[in-house]
């Protein structure tokens, strides 16, 4: 079953203006589905629950933005927060 989320247009319009995006909240309520729904084309997914992902992230964060160029959708930042000092 698809829910329309409210704030899918808040996260569409705020994404065209800026850089970063975060969207946080309780566990298994729908995040990654509603952003992978309404990401528009051109913009990569990548997961941090992979390790092989999560390792690069944490270990090399300069190397993993290098590697997954803006505009990407990183899911499961919170497990490197490395990525939020660049």
């Amino acid at each position: 079953m698809d829910i329309n989320r409210t704030i899918a247009p808040v996260i569409k319009r705020v994404s065209r203006g800026f850089p970063i995006l975060l969207l946080t909240g309780m566990r298994q309520i729908g995040k990654t589905y509603l952003l992978e729904k309404i990401r528009e084309p051109g913009r990569e997914y990548v997961s941090l629950d992979f390790s092989d992902n999560r390792e690069l992230a944490k270990n090399h964060p300069d190397l993993f933005l290098q590697r997954y160029k803006p505009p990407v959708l990183i899911d499961e930042v919170q497990y490197a927060p490395e990525l939020l000092t660049i």
